[in-house]
C-alpha cells in the first residue's frame, strides 16, 4: 500500500461491510465490471438498502477494497471461506484500501500484540487519534463528530474479527491468523500487516 495515500474519513459511512463484500466478491471473481456488479445488486435488491444511491456508493467501496487486496485467492476466500476467516480477510482488505485502518491495526493493535499488552481502552484510541491530528493537517481539520464516529467504526472492526468481545470490553483477545490470510499477506509481500493479526513468525 502506498503510504503517501491521503487519509480519508469515508469509513464513517462505509464501515465493515462484511456481507456486502461477500455479495460483491462473487461477480468480481467472474470478471464483471463495477457497473455490471451494481446492476446485479440493484436487480435483486441484494443489499436491502433503502436508496439506490447508497447501493451504488457501498458497491463501489467494496469493489475498491477487493481491487486493493490485489490477490485473487484472497478475494475467493472473502466469497467462500468460513465467516471468521473471511472477516479477517475483509479487515485486511480495509487495511489495504484505507490508510487510517492500516495504521490503527499495525501501529496500535499490532504493537499491543507484539508487546503482549492485551489492554485496549478509550485512552489507547484517543492517544492514537491525538498523535495523528498532530502529524496531519487533514485529520486535524476533521470534526469531533467525525473522529468519534471513526473510533466507533475501528472498535467495531475489532469486535467483528473477535479481537474484542464487546464495545465495553477492555481486553484484546490473542487471536490466531487464518492460514489463508497469512499466505495471502506473504504472497503480497506485505509482511508488516501480519502484526495486526498477532502473527510474528
Amino acid at each position: 500500500m502506498d503510504i503517501s495515500m491521503p487519509y480519508n474519513g469515508t469509513l464513517t459511512a462505509e464501515q465493515f461491510l462484511f456481507y456486502e463484500m461477500r455479495i460483491v466478491s462473487k461477480p468480481y471473481l467472474e470478471n464483471k465490471s463495477i457497473e455490471e456488479i451494481i446492476a446485479y445488486i440493484k436487480r435483486d435488491n441484494l443489499f436491502q438498502y433503502p436508496t439506490e444511491r447508497m447501493v451504488i456508493r457501498i458497491a463501489r467501496a467494496c469493489h475498491k477494497r477487493l481491487v486493493a487486496l490485489d490477490n485473487e485467492k484472497l478475494v475467493y476466500e472473502v466469497a467462500n471461506a468460513p465467516i471468521e476467516v473471511a472477516k479477517q480477510i475483509n479487515l485486511y482488505a480495509m487495511m489495504r484500501y484505507n490508510r487510517l485502518v492500516r495504521e490503527f491495526m499495525i501501529d496500535l493493535i499490532g504493537e499491543k500484540y507484539r508487546q503482549h499488552d492485551f489492554s485496549y481502552t478509550k485512552k489507547d484510541i484517543n492517544v492514537f487519534f491525538s498523535r495523528l491530528r498532530e502529524q496531519n493537517d487533514d485529520i486535524a481539520a476533521w470534526s469531533e463528530q467525525t473522529i468519534a464516529k471513526l473510533k466507533q467504526v475501528l472498535t467495531k472492526c475489532l469486535i467483528e474479527t473477535e479481537m474484542l468481545d464487546s464495545v465495553r470490553d477492555t481486553t484484546l483477545n490473542p487471536i490466531f491468523i487464518s492460514s489463508e490470510l497469512e499466505n495471502g499477506i506473504r504472497e503480497n509481500n506485505d509482511l508488516t500487516a501480519l502484526a495486526a493479526f498477532n502473527c510474528f513468525r
